[in-house]
């Protein structure tokens, strides 16, 4: 339930943001960063994500695949994916598979 909550939370508000402002990342609790993003990023493979950015989409969401990555000039990974029910959205996180709330 509280994974659905924070998708929904991350869907909600990168649905509504077309660009942020850069701020440092301040670390708020179960693992997930509070973060404003200005770097543009760049589209890279799927294939290219760290191994524990895509361990960590596999455990939190297990239903989701991976349809398009992009990474900026922090390190910082942007995902756009797709659920089995048919939902999509967009994940962020840093290398180390860490969320990051935008």
């Amino acid at each position: 339930m509280m994974k659905k909550l924070i998708f929904a939370t991350i869907l909600s508000i990168a649905g509504l943001t077309a660009m942020a402002q850069e701020e440092i990342a301040e670390q708020i609790g179960d693992g997930v960063s509070s973060m404003n993003i200005t770097q543009d990023f760049e589209e890279i493979s799927v294939s290219d994500l760290p191994e524990a950015v895509t361990a960590a989409v596999a455990r939190d969401y297990p239903t989701a695949k991976i349809t398009k990555a992009y990474k900026d000039a922090s390190d910082i990974y942007k995902m756009e994916v797709a659920m089995e029910d048919g939902s999509s959205g967009t994940l962020y996180a840093d290398a180390e598979g860490n969320w990051i709330k935008v």
